[in-house]
Parts: structure tokens; sequence; C-alpha cells
């Protein structure tokens, strides 16, 4: 222990401080969006609105009848049940999409995890297409850009 903070303590008194530095406060740093996680939440968005928008004019053509005629519908083989679960399947898309546009990491998992589902389902159906090789390139292009989520 240094003199002077012995002579300080046996006499009973702090020291005082002359000079603190300025207090630390954490800067929120983002990392920048990456040009194709824009584009797929773009897409997972207009994806998102166009089921839900089918699911609501299938719902409002059911219960309100002529209020929304029939030819606006974009599906006809549902019933109220798969409609409703249109709209909610719409409502997740919208809502993961937003979450991968704010660079969430549960959003990226998400998305990893339905894709490498439709790979399993591509791979064990002998469907290798072209869908099956974009599939392939957003799984391992999402998997590249995973330190820009947090």
């Amino acid at each position: 222990m240094p003199t002077t903070a012995r002579a300080a303590a046996a006499s009973g008194s702090v020291p005082e401080v002359q000079h603190l530095p300025p207090q630390w406060e954490p800067t929120e740093v983002r990392p920048s969006l990456p040009l194709g996680v824009a584009v797929l939440a773009v897409l997972i968005a207009l994806l998102g609105l166009v089921v839900l928008v089918s699911g609501l004019l299938f719902l409002l053509n059911e219960y309100l009848g002529t209020a929304i005629p029939s030819q606006l519908l974009i599906v006809h083989q549902v019933d109220v049940i798969g409609a409703a679960i249109l709209v909610l399947l719409g409502a997740v898309l919208v809502g993961v999409a937003t979450a991968l546009w704010n660079q969430e990491a549960w959003a990226l998992y998400t998305t990893v995890v339905v894709l490498f589902l439709g790979l399993g389902y591509l791979f064990f159906t002998s469907t290798i297409t072209v869908i099956f090789l974009v599939f392939l390139l957003l799984f391992v292009y999402l998997l590249a850009v995973r330190h820009h989520f947090f």
C-alpha cells in the first residue's frame, strides 16, 4: 500500500479523488443488414401478406356473402378452418420478416430451420429441382451471415 494511502487509512479519512474518467455508457452497435437478408425479408413479407389477404378474403366471403365477390378470392378450395390457418400463417410470416429485417437471431434460426425442413422434404421425396437449389443457397447464405444477427 502506498504511504499516502496508509497515512489516510491510519488517520481514518478517505483521500479525495480529484478527477474521475467519464462514465462509460454502452452504445448499440448494429452490424449492417446484408443485402440478401433484406431481399429475403421483403420476399417473406410479401408472401405473408398474400397468404394473410387470401385467408381474410375467403373468411369475409364466407361470412359476409355478397360483400366480397368470389372473383376476388385467391384460394377457392379451402374451408373456414383452413382459411383461419392461412390468416395465422400469414401473420407469422410477416412477423418473421419484420424480425429478419431487424436482425433478430430467433428469426434467423427460425428461417434456417424452415429451410432445412424444406430441403429434407425435397431431398427425401426425390424432387431435387431449382427450388431445392434455391433453398440450399439460402440455407448456406443465412449460415454465412449469422454474425450480423444478435
